[in-house]
């Protein structure tokens, strides 16, 4: 009887509830203009039609940096080989010289020579240190270069087995910090002048070693890269 009770009570206490509910929305209409509660609903439906904003997609800067250079400048990208399936690139000017789709990439150490006055490549091989004695081929290839040229140099697998000293020597020369360094398989990307100097503050030669502890690939270390903004004006 006593439970009987409290859900009467409870019944009593919702009707209650919705009576005035119903009759405080029957006041609201009375009150507020019809257009006025139509415009509302609309604007409510809008909300949901508007397409959500999004932030713009980043533009493309050339050879894929992530920010672009000045007017002035041009733009590089050296990215050495990795494992079997990484083939080594050089970009420059957003123009691939080395690269796999070109079909001028190979073992050893890649290099392109760039005419600085006007941007364009000149000439651009690869030079096998694994198989076949390839550097004093290389060495004539270099001091072939013309005055006023940019080197970019790269590695792909191993380019450093058959890599004689006079050659390391004449990279030296170049500006190289690591050349003498190389070892098997080390991955390594360098950019240099001939007859000028490029500027101190852009990155020109990166290297990294073989370690069976922290190779990312099987028996390869991972592979690197160097970009930056050369300017213009250097002669």
């Amino acid at each position: 009887m006593w439970l009987n009770r409290q859900y009467l009570v409870k019944f009593s206490g919702l009707l209650l509830i919705w009576l005035a509910a119903w009759y405080l929305g029957y006041l609201v209409a009375a009150l507020i203009p019809k257009e006025t509660i139509t415009r509302s609903i609309a604007n409510l439906q809008d909300i949901g039609k508007k397409p959500m904003l999004r932030a713009p997609v980043p533009k493309r800067q050339k050879c894929d940096h992530w920010s672009p250079c000045s007017p002035g400048n041009y733009a590089y990208r050296i990215l050495s080989g990795g494992g079997k399936g990484k083939m080594a690139k050089i970009c420059f000017e957003d123009e691939l010289l080395i690269s796999e789709e070109k079909g001028s990439v190979g073992r050893g150490i890649n290099i392109a020579i760039v005419n600085y006055k006007t941007g364009k490549v000149t000439s651009a091989k690869f030079f096998d240190m694994w198989e076949g004695d390839h550097s004093g081929e290389m060495m004539t290839f270099i001091r072939n270069a013309p005055e006023g040229s940019l080197l970019l140099m790269v590695t792909h697998d191993d380019g450093s087995t058959r890599l004689k000293n006079d050659a390391k020597k004449l990279v030296e020369e170049l500006g190289s910090k690591e050349i003498q360094n190389m070892k098997f398989r080390s991955s390594w990307a360098f950019i240099a002048a001939k007859g000028f100097k490029l500027p101190d503050n852009i990155q020109k030669e990166k290297i990294n070693h073989s370690d069976k502890k922290k190779n990312r690939y099987d028996g390869w270390p991972a592979e690197i890269q160097i970009e930056g903004c050369i300017p213009r004006n250097l002669i």
